[in-house]
């Protein structure tokens, strides 16, 4: 960024009320805690478990690390700034935050589509699944994925690299964000607002068309089951991938549709810390508690870190 006044930016946050800064720290500490927990645990059965190789989870373990890549690059540093009373970001910190949660935000969209095309491939393909979803071509798609999410920053974000401030450092939201921040810079943002739109509507169009389109096929495969339990197993795997889909389209679609310019700063708010605290906790909780491969295989792992533990108290007993 061309700026030779300012270098740090001062983030407002959640709110400015003393009363709820310990409530507020508390919550974001402990949906922090639990998103790295979950996603954490996720990757590690994903990778010790025979039964979980497979390109389902393979997917799911790259959404895990999206997930963690995401709430890590905003959350902690609000913590911080919350904890310290400081409220300054460092003008380098704050473009690398921008990049990182934009990367990690626009990635997380082309992988929920590779996922849609995971379920419609094993549900309407069942015979071919094996050969379509081979180990190769699953590695191929994630790194498209996160290829896709950063040509598709790359135009916004050099742009956004040659933004002045002259007034204004005093940014109205808890993390950096490419929105608030263009609002207070003094140069002609047209340009860069209608890449950051057709940015934004190429990945939320394409992804969710792919969807959409995934999920019409697989309905109509299920529906012509000839049996109730088929149909019920069917949708089971694919119910907590639909409910994350929903969890994120929601969000999105919440936040590019301001009811007005003085509800829009408050509404986006709330709905980032869906998208940064809350989503991140529910995702692996939707994806064990619903699945029941994951809960068998953390409930494997569980007995067989007891069993360790046990083995190590005895050998110190003797």
């Amino acid at each position: 960024m061309k700026n030779h006044t300012i270098t740090n930016f001062i983030l407002l946050g959640l709110t400015e009320d003393p009363r709820f800064q310990v409530p507020v720290f508390v919550f974001f500490f402990l949906t922090y805690m639990l998103s790295i927990t979950g996603n954490l645990t996720i990757i590690s059965l994903t990778l010790l478990d025979s039964h979980l190789k497979t390109p389902m989870y393979f997917f799911l373990q790259n959404f895990a690390l999206l997930e963690i890549s995401f709430t890590s690059a905003c959350i902690p540093r609000y913590l911080y700034n919350i904890a310290t009373g400081d409220r300054s970001i460092t003008y380098t910190f704050c473009v690398v935050q921008v990049f990182f949660t934009d990367v990690s935000g626009v990635t997380e969209f082309f992988l929920l589509a590779i996922m849609s095309y995971d379920r419609y491939v094993a549900i309407c393909k069942p015979l071919h699944y094996v050969t379509i979803m081979n180990s190769r071509d699953c590695r191929s798609l994630v790194i498209c994925c996160w290829m896709g999410g950063l040509f598709i920053i790359l135009p916004p974000f050099t742009q956004f690299l040659n933004l002045k401030f002259c007034d204004s450092n005093v940014i109205d939201y808890y993390f950096c964000d490419a929105s608030p921040i263009l609002k207070i810079s003094c140069s002609d943002t047209w340009l860069i607002q209608q890449l950051v739109i057709v940015s934004a509507v190429l990945t939320f169009i394409l992804t969710l068309l792919c969807v959409v389109l995934s999920y019409i096929y697989i309905i109509k495969t299920i529906v012509r089951f000839p049996s109730a339990q088929q149909r019920k197993r069917a949708f089971s795997t694919c119910s907590s991938h639909m409910i994350v889909v929903s969890i994120t389209y929601g969000s999105c679609i919440f936040i590019y549709i301001n009811p007005s310019a003085k509800e829009s700063v408050a509404i986006n708010k709330g709905v980032t810390v869906l998208m940064t605290s809350i989503a991140p906790v529910l995702n692996p909780f939707i994806y064990s508690l619903r699945n029941k491969q994951v809960r068998q295989a953390f409930s494997d792992s569980l007995k067989k870190i007891l069993l360790v533990f046990k083995k190590q108290k005895n050998n110190l007993n003797l």
